[in-house]
């Protein structure tokens, strides 16, 4: 469902972007290059912008809407709270072979512990 309602909000922010960026400015709203007077039909100057207007006004509407709708269910999800919320902790049965170390080999593997230094140690060249 909310795969659904994501794809639906990712395409009414893509339809929103475009109609705000085919509206005129304020500037060019006044009528220069755009037939600002004559007529006041559907398709004239003040009548495109009307309807774009509306179209942006319907776009935004519909995206607060998707907004809070993914919100709401994004907080009734069933998901645990954390990612260590649904992991279980290993189980000590004793230790491994070299009797040091727990037998948690399936989460950390016995790497064996790094031998000290008998005394300085010098790089051998080839």
């Amino acid at each position: 469902m909310s795969v659904v309602i994501l794809v639906i909000h990712l395409m009414i922010a893509i339809a929103l972007v475009g109609s705000v960026l085919l509206q005129r400015s304020e500037g060019g709203a006044l009528g220069i290059g755009g037939g600002g007077g004559g007529g006041g039909g559907f398709m004239s100057g003040r009548g495109a912008a009307n309807a774009l207007t509306r179209t942006t006004t319907i776009l935004a509407f519909a995206f607060f809407v998707t907004s809070i709708s993914l919100t709401l269910l994004a907080r009734n999800a069933d998901a645990p709270s954390s990612i260590f919320d649904g992991v279980t902790p290993a189980q000590q049965t004793g230790t491994s072979g070299n009797g040091n170390q727990p037998a948690n080999d399936a989460i950390l593997p016995n790497i064996g512990t790094p031998k000290a230094p008998s005394g300085p140690e010098v790089p051998v060249s080839q």
